[in-house]
């Protein structure tokens, strides 16, 4: 049996030898023409972006190809294992994602990944010979390389910085402790306002609300107490009905948000290992009020408020009647209108704080209503993009015992909360009057307003099964017109002076905006 040999085939015109082995064109530029040359680098450096690695394969050192294409692998294979986590246990995902050694660990890979890049970039610039280039391909090149791996590498590290700081936040705000379980199917959040700033002894709670959320569906139900709300007896079995068997009852001087201060001023008097002994005393004075066992608090730092709010870029809220800056002791400096308003720091702690002209209750709405809005603009998005500022202004501004294994549970029925109708009822007049009132009419007004929040939210989940609703355009709601009040008047609003017209509807204070 004979061979048949062929011949290797010569071209007379370009003198260039061609023989019958595949073309090795990306890994040999010395056979290629300047045009050709040029495409090439730029074609290696392009493909380290989409595909980290492989221009290591097909032209240089292919066990550094190797390294970057399994890493890349890798990656890509723990996003699309987190994704489908994600889609089918929400819930899950955010209680992996939010452990500590979990974050420590992708602040780790990130940073190995970024710097792992950033070396295949430069690789792969090398590889493109840009020595062989004219000058001017030469510097796009370098350019595009460069500007290719900062937006990379780039990246991954600030992604790794915004991870540790996530970490270091989260590791300070919630504890280790072990989680409460749902009474009766839902959780009771205590949800307090303190105000800390330089004119107050002490910390006292002007804004006090029970948050009570359903804990399948997310359907929230928030229920707000006066600060100045008197009278209270605790449960019998309760730490303060021990201390006080004959109730907190010594009139004006006993308010619902003394208590605080009441129990940080008398903190022997508690069982040993109690470590704060204000929220004691106010916790068990909410439940008495409610009805409600609370599960867990959040406590939000006026005083750091500021900070916050700058973190998140502002509050949009819809201003209600015009309200000083200022007033009391100091002059009035200026004014926040009525109208819709996007609120600095220091407007919207001014907005929540002001008392020139204001009822008790008008204040507390207010407090409410930036707290109402901080929590509604808290969307994905801009925790993503202001993530590392966020996690800074939250040191020192917000206390809870929520444990950091219940993050997951608590996110995901905020998710769910978002397309469920919030009801809230606030204990003030005309409801109830906080220095007289019947105990019975708050806690029965509580249990109505629940199931009629279950009964909805049963509703809702039936209608979402059936068909996916249309979203309903809100309708605008008409701010009041400017009052005709000169600056330096006690009142603002002749409706206040006719009796505080505002109080039958606090919403009619301020409202919230998206």
């Amino acid at each position: 049996m004979s061979s048949t040999h062929v011949a290797p085939r010569e071209d007379a015109e370009a003198g260039v030898y061609v023989s019958g082995r595949p073309d090795r064109s990306l890994a040999d530029s010395e056979v290629l023409a300047p045009r050709m040359r040029r495409r090439r680098a730029f074609t290696l450096v392009l493909l380290t972006l989409l595909v980290p690695g492989s221009a290591q394969l097909v032209a240089g050192h292919r066990q550094l190809g190797r390294v970057g294409i399994r890493a890349w692998l890798g990656v890509v294979g723990l996003v699309v294992v987190l994704g489908l986590l994600l889609l089918t246990d929400r819930s899950l995902a955010i209680s992996v994602i939010g452990r500590a050694w979990v974050l420590s660990c992708l602040e780790l890979l990130l940073i190995g990944f970024a710097a792992l890049w950033a070396v295949l970039f430069v690789d792969a610039w090398r590889l493109g010979r840009p020595g062989s280039l004219l000058i001017r391909a030469r510097r796009v090149l370098t350019a595009v390389t460069a500007a290719l791996l900062v937006v990379t590498s780039g990246s991954l590290v600030y992604a790794a910085s915004s991870v540790g700081a996530g970490r270091q936040a989260l590791g300070s705000l919630f504890s280790d402790a072990a989680a409460a379980g749902a009474v009766n199917g839902r959780y009771n959040v205590l949800l307090l306002g303190a105000d800390t700033g330089k004119d107050r002894v002490g910390t006292r709670p002007d804004s006090i609300q029970v948050v009570s959320i359903d804990a399948k569906t997310g359907a929230p139900v928030t229920f707000g107490f006066s600060r100045d709300t008197e009278n209270i007896d605790f449960r019998p079995g309760s730490t303060m009905a021990r201390l006080m068997p004959e109730g907190w009852n010594c009139g004006d001087q006993c308010l619902l948000n003394g208590l605080y201060t009441w129990g940080q001023d008398h903190a022997k008097l508690f069982p040993p290992g109690t470590t704060d002994p204000g929220l004691v005393a106010t916790r068990e004075a909410v439940e008495a009020l409610s009805g409600l066992k609370i599960q867990y608090y959040v406590m939000v730092d006026l005083s750091g408020f500021k900070q916050m709010v700058d973190a998140v870029g502002g509050l949009d809220v819809t201003v209600r009647y015009r309200t000083p800056i200022g007033g009391g002791t100091s002059p009035i400096v200026g004014w926040i209108e009525p109208g819709r308003q996007h609120l600095d720091g220091w407007h919207a702690l001014w907005y929540a704080r002001s008392r020139q002209g204001s009822t008790n209750y008008e204040r507390m709405a207010r407090q409410r209503c930036v707290l109402t809005a901080m929590a509604g603009q808290l969307d994905p998005q801009t925790v993503l993009l202001r993530f590392q500022k966020i996690a800074s202004a939250s040191s020192g501004l917000i206390r809870t015992d929520l444990p950091q294994s219940e993050l997951g549970r608590f996110a995901d029925l905020a998710m769910k909360a978002r397309s469920q109708k919030i009801r809230s009822v606030n204990f003030v007049p005309p409801l109830v009057k906080p220095w007289a009132y019947d105990p019975a009419v708050i806690t029965s007004t509580v249990s109505r307003t629940i199931a009629a929040s279950e009964k909805a939210a049963k509703k809702h989940t039936a209608t979402s099964k059936a068909a996916a609703p249309a979203a309903a355009k809100p309708k605008p709601s008409k701010a009041p017109s400017a009052p005709k009040a000169q600056p330096g008047t006690a009142v603002q609003d002749p409706a206040k002076a006719a009796g505080n017209a505002a109080e039958d509807d606090l919403s009619s204070v301020c409202s919230a905006t998206s």
